[in-house]
């Protein structure tokens, strides 16, 4: 029998299932493999989606959300644990008791809330308790200027704007935020990683193109498994945001709307 791999990085990712295999779960597992994890799930919903966008969700009891964690972390165990569509306050604060369960394992929260065809994929009133249970237990909360709108109160129209609503965020606890600027008008997109030490910025130019389909999830995959294997913050997400702007060079052009990323390109590099 083998030995453990320890440099592979085990993901547990907590979100709902993405039938079109662009964004949430599907993304996530091809994400984390790519780039050479182990990707395992806690599924919390189920949608029907394709790249026109979500027609139908359905929840999955908060029982079997536990029991498919608590299965992962008590035989495969996790070097990093992911989240993503949660949908509602129960579901929130399960989570929250699942990341104190697993002490020692950085959670990196993706705060999802709206679908990109603009479904909504979490209650109003979760965002309050996302606010208050997930952020402080975030190593890494990715937050888009919608969300991060929502979670503060604050304008995140502009660059400075997204500094000042990442500022929030870390005093409410997250011990770190990567602020996503592809909602902020402009040639270039510029991210910014904040932590309470200091910022680092990563910047391109804005890609014209309508395959955007589950950037946010594979980005916090994909900076879930750096953590997971042992990379630094700053590292793990430089890699995730390389990742991620080539996935969306290669789309392979898959649908009539918002096209999914080509998640796999690492793997016919090598």
């Amino acid at each position: 029998m083998p030995s453990p791999d320890s440099h592979r990085g085990r993901v547990l990712i907590i979100a709902g299932s993405d039938s079109g295999g662009g964004a949430g779960i599907q993304a996530d597992i091809k994400t984390v493999t790519a780039l050479g994890g182990y990707a395992a799930t806690a599924i919390t919903a189920i949608t029907v989606q394709n790249t026109l966008g979500v027609t139908g969700v359905h929840a999955i009891p908060l029982d079997i959300i536990e029991a498919q964690a608590r299965a992962v972390l008590d035989d495969i165990g996790a070097d990093a644990i992911k989240t993503g569509m949660l949908g509602d306050v129960a579901t929130v604060e399960l989570v929250a008791r699942l990341l104190d369960g697993a002490a020692g394992v950085p959670a990196v929260i993706d705060p999802v809330m709206i679908a990109k065809g603009g479904a909504s994929l979490l209650e109003a009133r979760a965002v309050e308790a996302v606010k208050t249970l997930l952020l402080p237990r975030a190593a890494l909360l990715t937050p888009n200027a919608p969300e991060a709108q929502a979670l503060t109160g604050l304008t995140a129209a502009t660059t400075d704007d997204l500094r000042r609503a990442g500022e929030a965020l870390l005093a409410l606890g997250a011990k770190a935020v990567l602020m996503k600027g592809g909602h902020v008008a402009g040639e270039r997109v510029i991210d910014i990683l904040m932590t309470a030490d200091g910022e680092t910025s990563f910047e391109g130019e804005r890609i014209d193109t309508r395959h955007t389909h589950g950037t946010g999830c594979t980005l916090a995959s994909a900076c879930a498994t750096g953590l997971a294997q042992a990379m630094d913050l700053t590292a793990a997400v430089a890699r995730a945001w390389t990742y991620v702007h080539e996935a969306m060079l290669r789309a392979p052009g898959f649908g009539a709307g918002h096209g999914p990323l080509d998640h796999a390109w690492p793997m016919r590099d090598r």
